[in-house]
């Protein structure tokens, strides 16, 4: 039997980051440590991918969620990211300091994209209602230089999935942060099919990149039939509840690495997690830090170039029998120790034991608070003028639906470049002059 072990490692100052190993929560339970740790959490990312309805509901929505509520949690949910009747950043984060204080939660648990929420709010929340704050980060292999740096030092435990990140935030003395990794979903655990049961020879779940067309088109060429499902690709988008399915029916279930900016360093994605919880096999990207999680070979497979791809892929559809013993291996494997139930229990309780475990006073919003935000967030004549003549420049290089975007892009690398922690204030040029693009 595989020991069940936490899936986080907590970094603070003073601590050994060698020797911080977390004990089994049956283990916990037992000894009656976890009595009593059922508590009020208000959920605050995105329910649609990039806050995009057409590229399908988000991990942290389908995932996050029910992982929460079935730890016992009571979770409430806050769209951050296109929340509807809401037009203006300033209006996002006086709605969500509303629900905040209405609903009194003992930990705000955030994913949080970039500049939406404000360091301000994040404060105010932290040392005015005792509420612990919590930051699920994702992408820090390159996201750490622009957004997570900035936003660390206002929450009380910041996560990063990068082991090799961990020595930038310690540099940057934030102390505050948490190991852990992406997951599967509980919802998703099916016992694997065998072999001949199968409906889909190789099937491939995600957006249509670049680096994947290619890596499709190698196996097409070798006359594998693979069947792809994501945006981009002719069959398109599906549906959340549809995707374990094309995965445990599939005989084998390809996973890429590729990075959305850092095209050097392939990420570990939700994924890998994924595909053996539903019971699918998973051949995956090599990826760095993939075997502290499975046993390549054994539990998974991995490859590391196209020509690797299509060996790989060839041995497996050849020989079924071994395929169903790694799609049983890793099965095993990612219910015992890869679920969102796994990653969430310690990280819960590192937030409260960093707050102090004291029960939220909520204060009310005083009107000094929100008047100061308010006059900082204001788009003066200047950045009217401004504004207008990025969209005008971007929507002529780019198209009317891409250029608004690509001018948040610039005026966002730009900003931190050159503003650093004030880009993530009321006052940052890009909230205020492209909320919502």
């Amino acid at each position: 039997m595989l020991e069940q072990r936490y899936s986080a490692k907590l970094y603070f100052q003073g601590d050994d980051a060698e020797s911080a190993v977390h004990r089994p929560l049956s283990e916990r339970a037992a000894n009656g440590e976890l009595k009593g740790c059922r508590v009020k959490i208000l959920l605050v990312c995105a329910q649609y991918q990039y806050g995009r309805s057409e590229l399908g509901e988000s991990i942290e929505y389908t995932a996050f969620l029910p992982a929460l509520r079935h730890l016992g949690h009571r979770v409430s949910f806050f769209e951050s990211w296109a929340p509807q009747g809401i037009h203006d950043y300033l209006a996002l984060n006086r709605s969500l300091i509303r629900e905040a204080l209405n609903f009194a939660p003992d930990v705000m648990f955030v994913v949080q994209r970039d500049y939406e929420i404000w360091l301000e709010t994040l404060d105010y929340l932290r040392d005015h209602t005792g509420i612990a704050t919590q930051s699920w980060t994702t992408d820090d292999s390159w996201k750490y230089r622009e957004v997570s740096r900035f936003i660390a030092p206002h929450y009380d435990v910041i996560t990063t999935t990068y082991k090799n990140v961990l020595p930038k935030y310690h540099k940057d003395k934030n102390r505050n942060v948490v190991l852990t990794q992406w997951a599967a979903n509980s919802a998703w655990l099916f016992e694997p099919l065998p072999s001949n049961e199968c409906d889909f020879s190789v099937s491939f779940v995600g957006a249509a990149r670049p680096a994947r067309r290619e890596a499709v088109k190698v196996l097409t060429e070798q006359g594998v039939d693979v069947a792809c499902f994501g945006h981009g690709w002719p069959n398109g988008a599906v549906s959340a509840e549809e995707i374990p399915d094309i995965m445990r029916r599939s005989k084998v279930s390809l996973n890429f690495a590729d990075s959305f900016k850092n095209k050097k360093r392939p990420q570990l994605k939700a994924r890998t997690f994924e595909v053996p919880g539903a019971g699918g096999l998973l051949l995956s990207e090599a990826v760095p830090d993939l075997e502290d999680y499975y046993k390549i070979g054994e539990e998974i497979v991995a490859f590391a170039s196209h020509e690797d791809l299509v060996n790989r892929v060839r041995f497996l559809l050849s020989n079924p029998n071994r395929r169903d013993e790694i799609a049983w291996a890793g099965h095993r494997r990612t219910v015992k120790e890869h679920t969102y139930e796994n990653r969430f229990a310690p990280l819960l309780e590192m937030s409260r034991q960093r707050k102090g475990c004291t029960t939220p006073k909520l204060r009310d919003l005083g009107y000094e608070y929100l008047t100061l935000q308010e006059k900082s967030y204001a788009l003066g004549p200047g950045l009217r003028v401004l504004k207008k003549l990025f969209l005008f420049v971007f929507c002529i290089l780019f198209g009317s639906t891409r250029g608004p975007r690509a001018a948040r892009r610039c005026t966002f690398e730009l900003s931190w470049r050159v503003f650093g922690e004030k880009t993530f204030r009321a006052a940052g040029l890009p909230g205020r002059m492209f909320p919502f693009v």
